[in-house]
């Protein structure tokens, strides 16, 4: 393990980190429009947050300006990989800490800060594209500055962007940003259509830059001021969830708004290299691909579920309304993106646990979406029909294909059931520690019944896992995880970025063999 080359790119990361928190001092100014005066809190905790990645990221690349080997290989990839999401956690917590940030107002009405849970769960939320919170009131200047409020919504950009995806784009580093970028990018990757892997990154860096933008001027020629426009943009292209107002999306109280967004976050969950072949005109590519197609029809199909039971129970009371709130909150769960236009979990138990399942779906390989993936689930479905034809014919040998693609057999059966059943353990072992943790006063201190703890615990668990955000219950899309306890938080806060990663890369860090030389 060459851990002087893993220092000093690191430290690279840190600086990296460091600098994109300047596009958040100046919303600390009155002058665009956000604060009626200056907000010294914040303005100084960015600038000291920038200042300590400074120092601690020329401290790491001091340390491992000896290197004489720059040859990146697997084990130092997927290192440096899993060490930065857990180093852009911590460091992008600091400004929650410095400025004195708080979740709400305690009993004797005294803003309540953040602590280090609070911050940790907070920023790793961010980076990861989960849009969990424990913020209460995001529209109160007293308890979240405006700056340290867009820097919130910032670690969505620069998290759906990539870290590692942003940081070959720069640096190239030749063969070995092929490891990096498949430990960065969540999902079974297809085929490259460039040869070299710097460009594959400038490719997506551009496409995703090019749809936050496009988005962003959107909202903003249908009213949305500029700081909503761009926050939304990087929740909705990151497919992240955090608004800068209580209500979400339904705020704005605009059908324009929310189908815009809604069609943003069904393009940033799809695989961003056929919207390079969109890009290029090769619509042909994007409509032949299996995946998108069952992204799709999966969509659509619980739409028409969700809308024609809540029309049929009454809870929606005309055909129009139920559409408006039916495609929304059923686009913004299975991209896992979570904004909300409607509480959800009103809906009945059907709609409800539809929902619930959507968030183990997700979105497309290749795109900006957490969770187990469409492609994934294909192939599943494929291999168990497989499985139970060798039943009765035991004799007969069939591949695994892909449209008209033969797949690897023993390589992708072993990856998709060993996927389906590390998700299922972890999905388990964290309800059970959750369930442990949090103490049945949670549920009676917040006016809900004790026996709805098991669902919600569950429901924070599949919310944070694969990074949708709200889930049922005391995690409701009208509620937030504040209730929870610091360990609680600690255990979610992993969740989010074992999904975001896809577990085993964070996982290896465990494995005392990974940081032994071979």
């Amino acid at each position: 393990m060459n851990y002087l080359l893993i220092s000093r790119l690191l430290g690279f990361i840190a600086l990296l980190l460091g600098a994109s928190m300047a596009m958040s001092l100046p919303w600390a100014f009155p002058l665009f429009g956000q604060t009626q005066q200056f907000e010294a809190d914040s303005f100084h905790a960015l600038l000291g947050t920038m200042a300590l990645c400074a120092v601690l990221g020329g401290g790491l690349m001091w340390l491992g300006r000896r290197s004489a080997e720059d040859r990146l290989f697997r084990r130092e990839g997927i290192a440096v990989v899993a060490l930065s999401w857990l180093m852009a956690s911590v460091l992008g917590a600091v400004p929650y800490w410095f400025s004195g940030t708080a979740i709400g107002y305690d009993d004797q009405g005294r803003p309540q800060q953040m602590d280090f849970f609070d911050g940790l769960f907070e920023s790793a939320s961010g980076f990861t594209g989960t849009g969990a919170t424990v913020l209460t009131d995001l529209e109160d200047e007293e308890l979240v500055p405006r700056a340290v409020l867009f820097w919130r919504s910032e670690t969505h950009f620069l998290g759906g962007l990539g870290i590692m995806v942003l940081f070959v784009a720069i640096l190239g580093l030749g063969s070995a940003g092929k490891t990096l970028m498949q430990a960065e990018m969540p999902g079974p990757s297809q085929d490259s259509t460039h040869s070299r892997i710097q460009r594959v990154a400038w490719s997506f860096a551009g496409i995703f830059i090019g749809l936050t933008v496009l988005l962003s001027v959107l909202l903003r020629i249908q009213g949305v001021s500029w700081f909503d426009s761009l926050c939304h943009a990087f929740g909705t292209i990151a497919t992240g969830g955090f608004s800068t107002h209580n209500k979400s999306v339904e705020f704005f109280g605009s059908v324009g708004v929310e189908m815009t967004i809604a069609l943003f976050m069904i393009i940033a969950c799809t695989n961003f290299t056929l919207l390079y072949f969109l890009v290029i005109w090769k619509p042909g590519k994007l409509l032949a691909d299996v995946e998108f197609r069952i992204y799709l029809i999966v969509m659509f199909t619980v739409t028409a579920l969700v809308v024609g039971t809540e029309l049929y129970g009454g809870y929606f009371t005309d055909l129009g309304s139920g559409l408006r709130y039916g495609i929304f909150q059923v686009v913004s769960i299975q991209t896992n993106t979570g904004f909300g236009t409607h509480n959800f979990d009103q809906w009945s138990s059907f709609s409800r646990a539809l929902l619930l399942v959507l968030m183990f779906v997700g979105g497309c390989a290749g795109s900006t979406s957490c969770s187990i993936k469409v492609i994934r689930h294909i192939l599943f479905f494929k291999i168990l029909g497989l499985e139970i034809e060798q039943v009765f014919h035991p004799t007969v040998v069939r591949h695994v294909k892909l449209g008209e693609k033969t797949l690897p057999d023993p390589e992708v059966r072993k990856n998709v059931t060993l996927y389906f059943g590390v998700i299922t353990l972890i999905f388990v072992v964290g309800w059970l520690l959750l369930v442990a943790l949090e103490p049945d006063s949670t549920w009676t201190e917040a006016g809900l019944p004790v026996r709805e703890k098991l669902i919600d615990c569950a429901s924070a668990v599949a919310a944070t896992l694969n990074g949708v955000g709200p889930g049922l219950g005391i995690v409701g899309e009208s509620e937030n995880y504040s209730h929870f306890h610091g360990l609680s938080k600690f255990v979610l806060t992993w969740l989010m970025l074992l999904g975001r990663l896809e577990v085993f890369v964070l996982l290896v860090l465990f494995v005392p063999r990974f940081w032994r030389s071979a």
